[in-house]
């Protein structure tokens, strides 16, 4: 793996070898990547993942240059190509993580980049690393991948975490999983053609409350306003599937609540109390995968 792009590249032995490493990074510290540079180049607005990363990097010895806005505050305004971007920083830095507005755009930047490229989100696209850690999460907290049962609530269309975590799921023994949302925006047929060609069985339902009780895990994700043309056609769905204290008690024992983050109001705050509760958890996961990832990339 020399870049992390798609979670379709990253193999099920790579992701074992990662959580393994993320536990081991946990209990020892040390700064293996001392001398290291990572270029954090966001387009788009991110909190955990940026942060995650760039806490990450110094936590391992390494340094960080960054960008925060950078469809504002970077060459792009001027018209520079993403191709041309990662050419010059790939002088500076030793990896780049970027998030960027297009769907392909990490692809494109891995396809010239002398250094690794780490996709944070492309559009509608991919968010490899959210997957990883979603997985990672699993993993940690039920001691196996293999054998769930999942829900998977929200904006399918639009949602990159969703498509990622897929494919990353794919590589797993039965996996059953339950696509959850409003007909207008359920995942691409493109994709379910492509997932149907893997080992995942598959369903769709715009039914949440008859769907939670049977779930392993239930991941929830968040209307995405950002995506849609106005706020009109948002403001249909925005709160289509929420999870309260009530119905999150109608999980199984052991289910587990997951969230990519940030949530608006489909997990109301009295839920956060509850066992079945993991999502803050699963975002310091994501401080120690991706630091093995980048022990992963860069020695």
């Amino acid at each position: 793996m020399k870049h992390a792009i798609d979670s379709r590249m990253i193999s099920k032995k790579e992701m074992l070898d990662l959580f393994a490493d993320a536990e081991k990074i946990r209990t020892k510290k040390s700064s293996p990547l001392k001398g290291k540079i990572l270029a954090s180049l966001f387009y788009e607005p991110s909190t955990r993942t940026r942060l995650s990363f760039e806490s990450a990097m110094y936590r391992l010895g390494g340094s960080v240059i960054s960008t925060e806005n950078a469809r504002e505050s970077s060459s792009i305004v001027k018209g520079e190509s993403i191709e041309d971007t990662i050419r010059v920083i790939a002088h500076y830095a030793d990896v780049v993580v970027m998030r960027h507005f297009e769907e392909g755009s990490a692809d494109r930047a891995a396809r010239v980049s002398a250094i690794p490229i780490i996709n944070a989100g492309d559009g509608v696209g991919q968010h490899p690393t959210q997957a990883l850690l979603d997985l990672y999460t699993i993993w940690r907290e039920r001691g196996s991948i293999d054998n769930l049962s999942l829900a998977i609530i929200g904006d399918l269309k639009n949602g990159r975490t969703v498509k990622s975590l897929l494919w990353a799921l794919s590589q797993f023994k039965d996996i059953h999983a339950t696509l959850v949302s409003p007909k207008a925006l359920r995942l691409p047929t493109a994709i379910l053609d492509e997932l149907a060609e893997t080992s995942l069985v598959l369903k769709e339902t715009d039914r949440l409350d008859s769907i939670l009780p049977l779930a392993d895990i239930v991941y929830q994700t968040r209307i995405q306003k950002e995506r849609f043309p106005t706020i009109k056609e948002y403001e249909k769905y925005k709160s289509c599937y929420k999870i309260d204290e009530k119905l999150a008690r109608t999980m199984k024992k052991g289910a587990l609540l997951l969230h990519p983050l940030p949530r608006v109001d489909e997990i109301a705050p009295e839920v956060d109390r509850l066992p079945q509760a993991a999502y803050f958890r699963q975002a310091e996961n994501g401080l120690y995968l991706r630091s093995a990832l980048l022990k992963h990339l860069l020695l």
